[in-house]
């Protein structure tokens, strides 16, 4: 019978003992063992998708915009779809506020902004010096981040721009405008009982509304709204996502948010900026279920934002 040998390091096997507890070569790393780097991906040269669409209420091409020295958009085409919600997505600084405030020439307060481009609501050139950027901004109405009635009552505060437009020239026309316009924006039946209260009496998710009410009191015919709530508990916030909701009806929207969630909800279409550039555009299911560009993947995973 054969004997076995005794391996101290594998009791009962019949390997050599000194081929066992000999240091054996380190194997070479596999392929799978190699880090690879990540490439961080940059913003293609056009668009993925498409940026136009038929029924469009504001058509903008090759629209650039620098504060001093600094751009912040690179030859942005895009068009907001007429009697639906466009939002504008992007991390901070990707110049999706920017572009929302060339809409309606808002950049033009702010000094050393110049915006190069076409730009135009139902083919009226918005950049053109000879236009009246007081009834542009009529029909491009504007609901800001942070809530900002007048230091006016509740009433006055949705009045004042259509006294001022000449919509209305008595006083049953003005409160009939009024609750008309604060009814669609969801608050009428809130305050109906205190019209004549200052504006300060109201929360914060009521004064978003009174803003909201006020912009469409002088029927425009698009909404701009940059991060409308923002600065609101979820209850406002579904409040005013309704109010969306329902005033796309009527209205063309295009949104800024940082709310991935509120832009699918809301959105029938989403556009993507990063740096300064339009990455990928086209229906919101499509862009947050299939995105094609990897910096929009890496978004809307939370990669970055």
């Amino acid at each position: 019978m054969q004997s076995m040998t005794f391996n101290p390091a594998h009791p009962g096997s019949d390997e050599p003992a000194d081929e066992i507890l000999a240091p054996r070569p380190e194997p070479p790393p596999t392929r799978q063992s190699q880090p690879v780097p990540r490439v961080t991906p940059v913003a293609p040269e056009r668009t993925i998708g498409e940026p136009r669409v038929r029924n469009a209420a504001i058509t903008s091409r090759a629209v650039s915009v620098h504060y001093g020295a600094k751009r912040a958009l690179f030859d942005i085409d895009l068009d907001i779809g007429r009697f639906e919600v466009t939002a504008l997505i992007g991390p901070s600084g990707c110049g999706k506020s920017t572009f929302l405030r060339c809409l309606n020439r808002m950049n033009d307060t702010i000094d050393g902004c110049r915006v190069k481009g076409d730009i135009r609501l139902d083919g009226l050139d918005v950049q053109s010096p000879n236009l009246d950027v007081i009834q542009l901004r009529a029909r491009v109405g504007m609901v800001f981040q942070k809530p900002n009635p007048f230091p006016k009552s509740i009433y006055d505060n949705v009045a004042y721009g259509p006294r001022i437009h000449g919509l209305v020239r008595t006083k049953p026309e003005t409160d009939e405008l009024v609750e008309r316009s604060m009814t669609r924006a969801g608050l009428f039946e809130e305050v109906k009982d205190r019209l004549k209260a200052s504006d300060t009496s109201l929360s914060g998710g009521q004064q978003q509304r009174l803003c909201s009410a006020r912009a469409i009191a002088v029927e425009p015919e698009v909404i701009l709204m940059d991060e409308p709530c923002s600065a609101l508990d979820p209850i406002a916030t579904a409040k005013v996502e309704q109010l969306i909701d329902d005033l796309r009806k009527n209205y063309t929207i295009a949104i800024v948010t940082h709310s991935m969630q509120q832009a699918a909800r809301v959105s029938q279409r989403t556009a993507y900026f990063h740096l300064g550039r339009l990455v990928e555009v086209g229906p919101t299911g499509h862009i947050f279920r299939n995105p094609e560009h990897q910096l929009t993947v890496d978004y809307i995973t939370g990669r970055f934002g």
